[in-house]
C-alpha cells in the first residue's frame, strides 16, 4: 500500500488579531507510518490530533514541513489527488441513497463500468457483512451498520491510505467493542495502511500497532502499546495511557539508614532499599514525583505481619468490577487507586496497611515531568 512520512509538520491559526503570538496547533511533528501499519494518534480534546489527520487528508493547509507518501511530497496536492480515503465521525452518508448507491457513488464519479461497480460493491459488502442491507436507506440502519457503510465507501476505492477520525465515538459501549474487533479483522484482511484518530486510550491500546501520543500540538511519545504502558517518556504519557490512571505522589528522597521516598504530607515513607541507582542519588532532597500503576499498590491484610507497610491509608470507596476490585484510598488531599482480585467487601472508612511494589515504580523529575532514566 503506502508509507506516510511527516517531517517537521507545524500549523498555526492566526485568525485572532489580539493574539500576537498564537500557540501552534501542531508543533514540529515528525514520524513515519509504515507500509500496512495501523497507526493510532491519541490525545485529549484540543491536542491537535484531528487537525493533523485533516492535514494528511488535504482538508487543512500545512503551515510548515513536508508530507509525503512513498517518497512523493504531496503538500500541494488537492484531497482528490492524494489517493486517500477518510472515514468521518458522523458517517456522512447520503440519506436519500440506498446503501448500494452510497458505496457506489465514488466509483460512478470516476466513470467505472456498471459491472465493475457491482463487483466491488458486493465484495466490499461481503467483507463488512452488510450484503443483506444494500437496498436499505441509512435512516433504517443501526449506528454500527451506518459506520460499516461509511467504512465500505472508503474501502471500495482501494486507496493507498485510510484515515479514521474518531469513527466509533457515536456508538454505545458494547457496539464500540464489537467495532474495534471488526476493524482489527478488516485491517488483517485488506492489509492496508491505516491512520486512526481517537481520544479514547482503550481504542488506541487495542487497535494500534503503534501509538502516537499528542498533547498541546506536540508529539509526546510514539511506541507500541505495551512499551507506552510500561515505559512512558514523561508524566503526561504515564497518566494518559492506562485505565485506571497511574497514581502520582510528590515528595523527595532521603537517606535515613537506607533510602526512603518521603511523601510531601509526611504520611507515607516508601523504603527504596539500602542502595539506589546513581540517577536517583542526584535527586536526594530535591522535588521528585513517583508514579505507580494501581495493580502495583498492595493492600496488606492485618494477618500479613511479615510485610512491612509503607503507610496506613483510609479506604474511601471501592468498586467491584466482577473480574477485579478497585479500591480508593485517601493520602493527604489526593486519592490513590489500588487494583486487586475481586473480593466481596472491604471496610470503607477504615485504615488499611498499604505496600508499594518498589520495582514497578517510575520516577519523574519534579519540575519537567520527564522520566528519570535509571539505566543510562
Amino acid at each position: 500500500m503506502a508509507e506516510v512520512t511527516l517531517e517537521y509538520i507545524s500549523k498555526t491559526y492566526t485568525g485572532d488579531k489580539k493574539n500576537i503570538n498564537p500557540p501552534k496547533a501542531i508543533d514540529d511533528i515528525s514520524f513515519t507510518v509504515r507500509d500496512k501499519e495501523f497507526m493510532v494518534i491519541v490525545g485529549p480534546s484540543g491536542c491537535g490530533k484531528s487537525t493533523l489527520l485533516r492535514m494528511i487528508a488535504g482538508l487543512e493547509e500545512i503551515g510548515e514541513g513536508t508530507l509525503s507518501i512513498d517518497g512523493k511530497i504531496i503538500n500541494g496536492l488537492s484531497p482528490k489527488d492524494r489517493d486517500i480515503a477518510m472515514v468521518f465521525q458522523n458517517y456522512a452518508l447520503y440519506p436519500h441513497m440506498t446503501v448500494y448507491d452510497n458505496m457506489a457513488f465514488g466509483l460512478k464519479l470516476k466513470h467505472f463500468s456498471k459491472s465493475e461497480i457491482k463487483t466491488r460493491v458486493m465484495q466490499t459488502a461481503q467483507l463488512l457483512e452488510i450484503e443483506n442491507e444494500l437496498q436499505r436507506k441509512p435512516k433504517t440502519l443501526s449506528g454500527g451498520q451506518r459506520q460499516r457503510v461509511a467504512i465500505g465507501r472508503a474501502i471500495i476505492r482501494r486507496p493507498k491510505v485510510f484515515l479514521f477520525d474518531e469513527p466509533l465515538s457515536n456508538l454505545d459501549a458494547k457496539l464500540r467493542t464489537q467495532m474495534r474487533i471488526e476493524l482489527q479483522r478488516l485491517h488483517r484482511k485488506i492489509d492496508a495502511t491505516m491512520i486512526y484518530v481517537t481520544h479514547d486510550q482503550t481504542e488506541a491500546m487495542t487497535l494500534g500497532n503503534r501509538i502516537a501520543v499528542l498533547n498541546k500540538g506536540k508529539l509526546m511519545q510514539l511506541d507500541t502499546p505495551l512499551h507506552l504502558y510500561n515505559n512512558p517518556a514523561n508524566k503526561f504519557v504515564a497518566g494518559f495511557i492506562g485505565s485506571p490512571a497511574m497514581n502520582f505522589l510528590k515528595g523527595n528522597i532521603q537517606n535515613q539508614d537506607g533510602y526512603y521516598f518521603i511523601h510531601e504530607s509526611a504520611g507515607c515513607r516508601i523504603f527504596l532499599g539500602q542502595a539506589i541507582p546513581e540517577a536517583l542519588k542526584n535527586y536526594i532532597g530535591k522535588p521528585i514525583q513517583l508514579g505507580i500503576r494501581p495493580e502495583h499498590v498492595f493492600i496488606c491484610e492485618e494477618t500479613e505481619n511479615e510485610i512491612a507497610p509503607d503507610c496506613r491509608l483510609q479506604v474511601i470507596a471501592y468498586e467491584n468490577m466482577g473480574n477485579e476490585q478497585l479500591v480508593y484510598l485517601s493520602l493527604s488531599e489526593q486519592t490513590l487507586i489500588a487494583r486487586r482480585p475481586p473480593l466481596d467487601t472491604i471496610d470503607a472508612g477504615k485504615e488499611k496497611r498499604v505496600k508499594f511494589l518498589t520495582d514497578k515504580i517510575i520516577y519523574f523529575d519534579g519540575t519537567s515531568g520527564e522520566v528519570i532514566n535509571l539505566n543510562p
